[in-house]
């Protein structure tokens, strides 16, 4: 997994002392749509929007679906479920896929949209199945940050419309944004003055710790339960 695609894993499990777990991934959403859309707007004329829209018709359904099934789990559960899911992302070696066709977006868009309603950052698959279409970097860079934004959309809409109350959180997306961008800029210089491999062992390190401490409180609330 990349350091930079990886950044959304990070925040979502940091937000697991910022807020309940059920609200953490709408919450995480907003905040991902924030540090998305600047991108995919700066490289506009590189996205591909025929693959897009394609993405868009199954992402509708994949939002659904995924929606059911995140209010029937307990917050232990969701706990359980966003440690695993932290855990699997971080040290899995995502596959290599062929390049695939505009039914294969609508597809992808229905698969990760469901995924990222139950765990949020999804954005590692999204890429593996991008970067194989689209091996120029800006391109791929472009719409990767679009179907990022569009996945995002789509799943706050469906939180709203399954009456979340964003309102009360508006002053933590904000913050969150805000420090997302200092933490990047912070990132970046370490990252220069880091070896790649050090910075990534750290980085995976930090995130394990992370996900086992939101097991370990998952099993804790399943026992007082």
């Amino acid at each position: 997994m990349s350091v930079g695609i990886g950044g959304g894993v990070a925040l979502l499990a940091l937000m697991g002392y910022l807020a309940p777990v059920a609200a953490i991934i709408p919450v995480h959403g907003v905040v991902q749509l924030g540090s998305n859309v600047g991108r995919a707007a700066m490289l506009r004329d590189q996205v591909a929007w025929s693959c897009l829209a394609a993405f868009f018709i199954g992402a509708v359904p994949g939002a659904w679906a995924g929606g059911s099934v995140v209010g029937a789990l307990s917050d232990s559960a969701l706990k359980a479920a966003l440690g695993g899911f932290i855990l699997v992302i971080t040290w899995m070696r995502l596959p290599r896929l062929a390049a695939i066709r505009l039914p294969g977006f609508a597809l992808t868009g229905a698969i990760t949209t469901f995924l990222t309603m139950i765990f949020g950052a999804t954005g590692p698959f999204n890429a593996v199945v991008l970067s194989k279409n689209f091996p120029e970097r800006l391109r791929f860079q472009a719409t990767t940050a679009a179907v990022m934004s569009l996945q995002h959309l789509v799943k706050t809409a469906a939180f709203a419309l399954a009456g979340f109350a964003f309102g009360p959180w508006l002053p933590l997306i904000a913050a969150m944004i805000l420090t997302g961008l200092a933490g990047t800029w912070v990132g970046t210089h370490i990252l220069r003055k880091t070896p790649e491999s050090r910075f990534r062992l750290i980085f995976k390190i930090c995130l394990t710790v992370l996900a086992l401490d939101l097991i370990r409180r998952s099993v804790a609330g399943m026992a007082h339960g």
